[in-house]
């Protein structure tokens, strides 16, 4: 009996040491494992902003796909939409400019509304058909900075990949669908005209067709009205007819363009006046919308090491406009910032010297 027990508790026993031993085992196999996922995927570089990227890269391709396919659908959306307004603008409301007002503000209307709506046509036009400017693919040519990790190839200063257009971007500053065309060096100006002179002209709309928003409004209330009374007519057996209508068929349709016009034109200025505001800070700061937050974090980081930042592409601020419009003289504001124009930027997107003709630069230095 003693013999049985001491066997039981010695086969326990066993028992108990062949799990501690195997729990051990399944221990340091697992460590392993671990170690092995680690080191093949550890990379100094990694922080959080890798790791958030990566978790969100299939939205990424997703929104990158849909952008690249729908982009010739953004662009007949804004020709269609800036053409209805001037469809408008001609039909309604230039007719009573020359019936209301007096020779000299006709003449100032009709001289800025088609000097505007050319500025507009014409800048667009340049901007969606321009090449925003790509790195030579002769290397000799290139003076890079650094290499391209999808494109496996030479990238200079202030050159960035564009993953809608598959391809490295001359000073790039972001991928615009509405234009469907990368915002780079060589457009870059064509880019901000536009913006700033549809807004111009979504403004010079709005103002001008303020009263006659009003009218139309209130004449619209007065038809729903009217409607309202109508059927509680028709519901009554006393009256055998329904009221003829106040408004004609083309006055309603009158009222309701001037509405359409003033609230898009109001909605675009709002909404595209702050993007040109955004992006003339930028200008004057000698920045691009990708440098902005590169140039932010390297401003934090310096700064928290005792050091400051100086952007080696600042002109100064009358400097950095004068490069980004091209004027080299006091004549050029007019021909080439007023006027149409087909001049070619500053440079050629590879090398970024200060112009001769610009008496401010900054230096880059990083200093303690």
């Amino acid at each position: 009996m003693k013999s049985s027990r001491r066997l039981f508790l010695r086969c326990l026993r066993l028992g108990r040491r062949r799990r501690f031993r195997f729990l051990k085992h399944l221990v340091v196999y697992l460590r392993y494992a671990r170690l092995c996922i680690v080191s093949l995927t550890y990379n100094s570089f990694t922080n959080s902003d890798v790791i958030i990227d990566s978790l969100f890269e299939p939205i990424y391709w997703l929104v990158d796909h849909v952008t690249r396919w729908f982009g010739i659908v953004f662009v007949a959306l804004v020709i269609i939409l800036t053409s209805s307004i001037v469809l408008i603008v001609y039909i309604c409301l230039l007719p009573l400019i020359l019936q209301t007002y007096h020779t000299g503000w006709i003449c100032w209307h009709v001289a800025y509304g088609h000097w505007n709506l050319i500025m507009i046509v014409f800048h667009y036009y340049k901007a969606i058909t321009t090449p925003p400017g790509y790195p030579s693919q002769v290397e000799k040519e290139v003076p890079s900075v650094s290499v391209c990790r999808k494109c496996i190839a030479h990238k200079p200063a202030r050159t960035h990949h564009c993953s809608i257009c598959s391809r490295c971007i001359l000073k790039m500053d972001h991928h615009c669908p509405w234009l469907n065309n990368c915002v780079g060096h060589y457009n870059h100006r064509y880019f901000f005209s536009f913006c700033l002179f549809m807004t111009m002209g979504c403004i010079y709309c709005s103002i001008s067709s303020r009263v006659m928003f009003k009218e139309a409004y209130a004449a619209i209330e007065k038809i729903k009205h009217q409607e309202k009374e109508a059927l509680q007519f028709a519901s009554n057996e006393t009256y055998s007819q329904t009221p003829p209508p106040t408004f004609s068929f083309q006055e309603r349709i009158f009222h309701k363009c001037i509405i359409y016009l003033w609230v898009l034109c109001s909605s675009v200025a709002l909404a595209l006046g702050a993007l040109t505001l955004w992006h003339a800070m930028l200008i004057t700061r000698g920045e691009t919308s990708i440098e902005r937050h590169i140039n932010k974090k390297e401003r934090k980081r310096l700064q928290s090491a005792g050091k400051v930042f100086y952007n080696p592409y600042n002109n100064g601020r009358c400097g950095n406009w004068k490069v980004f419009f091209g004027v080299e003289t006091k004549q050029h504001w007019l021909t080439r910032v007023i006027l149409p124009s087909s001049h070619l930027p500053y440079g050629n997107g590879l090398t970024w010297n200060a112009p001769s003709w610009i008496t401010y630069k900054q230096t880059p230095v990083f200093a303690i």
